[in-house]
């Protein structure tokens, strides 16, 4: 099969397209004839620094959808069924024309959705999701500060946050003003030239906010708990803050959010609610309450570009190859 290959760890532009061999499923797994894969910046980051259960030439990609062609003992699929995932990273990855994943931790594609749409989701989609409806709770009439709306993860955290019947402050660039509004954000403040807490503060009456989805980095994060209402909530994707006893006075709770770590965890719960939200986060998608914000649909060749564009953190929405 043609798949997308790293053959040591190194930057994105070493990945090239070469010949691996076909997988073949073992007890509980399936195997997927892949039809479009996301990108995601945990791609980038794995294949710069490797994983030590790797062997190499090692195929990167954990958002994958398609149509199971294979089915391995005790796993429930059958041929014939389009399904997505989020995968296991320290598995060979979804750059490929076919793939493995295990078939308890997939959701069906229904439909009036199609694979593009589909691969768009699992990453950012389902950590958007884990975080604001799992861990935080997030209900209408709360006021959320989603970080970095313009990207996967924030744009996704805008749209979920908004069908809950939330207020949304997100953070964005000026050019991207008008995308992180039509995906239902009610204040949009510019994090290069605003004092982003004050002026939350200012569209609160001084309250604070009652969640914060921080998805950028550890800096971002500690002006989220700034930010905080008391007894307010964060969910931490890309950096965790400094907690002080000022924190502790506030009596907020704090999530750490890695979607994929179920995998190689022993919580059989976390990994059945993998396949979970991706249903639920799907079925909003097929009722057009959740856009995938794809911007961009490349070829499989194409995605060490891709890969490097996400590099630049300016990248907004999502981009999805296709084979």
């Amino acid at each position: 099969m043609k798949a997308l290959l790293l053959q040591q760890p190194g930057s994105v532009d070493t990945l090239t397209v070469g010949d691996a061999q076909i997988p073949t499923p073992g007890a509980g797994e399936i195997r997927v004839r892949v039809e479009a894969m996301g990108l995601n910046p945990v791609d980038y980051k794995l294949a710069g620094r490797g994983h030590a259960a790797w062997t190499y030439p090692h195929i990167l990609g954990l958002d994958v959808a398609g149509t199971v062609d294979a089915v391995g003992q005790d796993a429930t699929w059958q041929v014939g069924d389009r399904v997505y995932y989020h995968g296991d990273l320290t598995k060979p990855g979804g750059y490929a024309e076919w793939a493995i994943t295990t078939a308890d931790t997939t959701a069906a594609i229904p439909e009036g959705v199609d694979c593009v749409a589909a691969a768009a989701i699992p990453c950012a989609g389902l950590t958007a999701y884990q975080g604001i409806v799992r861990r935080l709770d997030v209900r209408a009439g709360q006021t959320v500060w989603v970080q970095g709306g313009a990207g996967g993860v924030g744009g996704f955290g805008i749209q979920i946050c908004k069908h809950l019947g939330a207020t949304v402050i997100t953070t964005a660039s000026p050019t991207n003003f008008d995308f992180v509004r039509s995906l239902g954000a009610d204040h949009v403040i510019d994090y290069g030239s605003e004092d982003v807490v004050a002026r939350i503060m200012q569209i609160t009456n001084g309250r604070g906010v009652d969640a914060v989805q921080a998805a950028v980095d550890t800096t971002t994060a500690n002006e989220g708990i700034e930010a905080l209402a008391f007894a307010g909530a964060i969910s931490c994707i890309a950096g965790l803050p400094v907690l002080s006893d000022d924190t502790f006075a506030k009596a907020i709770s704090l999530h750490k959010i890695s979607l994929g770590a179920a995998h190689a965890s022993d919580n059989r719960e976390a990994q059945l609610d993998l396949a979970r939200m991706a249903t639920e986060m799907i079925n909003l998608v097929r009722a057009g309450k959740i856009d995938t914000m794809v911007e961009e649909q490349i070829g499989l060749k194409d995605v060490p570009a891709g890969l490097a564009r996400l590099e630049t953190r300016h990248v907004r929405g999502k981009i999805v190859a296709e084979l």
